[in-house]
């Protein structure tokens, strides 16, 4: 796992909001992972995680609420997430984006910055 770089975002004052959507073809391990990934963004200081998917991103948000992260929003896809994003961001906040390929959440990403949406 990557260590966040907390210096970006406290200088700034903005929130920090990890978007993840769900993490494919873990087998027999996706629920703990999904979970660890929860803990880790509350170990990391994020303020708001946007889990997008469906019942893997729901033990995400769980268990990251659980550990301490004080904003969670549970959507079931891209387009809600993004819509979601662009109704409560502010201009200093730092949003990281991050799932599995197969989860698209790019999209998410261009429809916040005004590009054209693409797919697979």
């Amino acid at each position: 796992m990557t260590e966040v770089d907390s210096e970006t975002t406290e200088a700034t004052g903005g929130r920090r909001i990890a978007v993840l959507g769900e993490m494919l073809e873990l087998g027999d391990e996706a629920v703990e992972a999904h979970r660890e990934i929860g803990r880790f963004a509350a170990e990391s200081g994020v303020d708001l995680v946007v889990a997008v998917g469906g019942d893997l991103a729901k033990q995400l948000a769980l268990a990251a609420g659980a550990a301490g992260v004080p904003e969670i929003a549970l959507v079931g896809d891209n387009a809600t997430a993004a819509s979601y994003l662009g109704s409560i961001l502010r201009p200093d906040d730092v949003v990281l984006v991050k799932a599995s390929r197969g989860g698209q959440l790019w999209q998410i990403a261009q429809a916040l910055t005004g590009q054209p949406i693409t797919g697979l």
